[in-house]
């Protein structure tokens, strides 16, 4: 006999349940190519701001980890949670500072994301920077008032981080100036 949550034992989804579905999986898709205006018109039919896709990442974290501006500005309008993780413990503003995207960082921080926000790993998005050689993101960071002496879970610094990656530009940047 299978356990009462046994996916074996559920019953086939209705035709509304498919609808809902493919109706949520169109918002992904639309996220991932930045139709802003298409979002516009999911979210009025009543799409939720905050649904999220099966590893967690939110449309929020969609649209700011793709560089659309307009997107990531409009579901923050909305009422999106700019500090929402994804199932890794990732925010929208650590997947803009992995890909360097300025632009995106800036909406998300003067949407109130935490500069200094991290994972549970204790990872922030000046770490980000700082390993993958983003200096660009790192100064904007440092300027909005990323603490680059705060320690990760393992007690490393974005200065370690720096270092462990060979991405000297960030090191030099972040290192003790004598």
């Amino acid at each position: 006999m299978s356990p009462p949550n046994d996916p074996k034992n559920a019953a086939p989804p209705s035709a509304e349940d498919a609808a809902v579905m493919d109706f949520v999986r169109s918002a992904f898709a639309v996220v991932r190519s930045g139709d802003a205006g298409k979002l516009r018109e999911l979210l009025d039919a009543g799409l939720p701001v905050g649904v999220r896709n099966e590893r967690g990442d939110s449309l929020l974290m969609l649209a700011s980890y793709h560089g659309h501006v307009d997107a990531t500005r409009l579901l923050l309008e909305r009422g999106a949670d700019p500090e929402q993780p994804n199932d890794a413990g990732q925010t929208p503003l650590a997947g803009a500072a992995f890909k360097g995207n300025e632009a995106i960082a800036t909406v998300l921080l003067d949407a109130g994301a935490n500069v200094d926000g991290a994972g549970p790993d204790g990872r922030t998005p000046l770490m980000f920077a700082a390993m993958f050689d983003k200096v660009e993101m790192m100064e904007l960071l440092i300027q909005r008032g990323a603490d680059h002496r705060v320690r990760d879970a393992d007690k490393r610094t974005a200065l370690d981080y720096a270092r462990s990656m060979g991405a000297a530009r960030a090191a030099e940047r972040l290192a003790p100036k004598a």
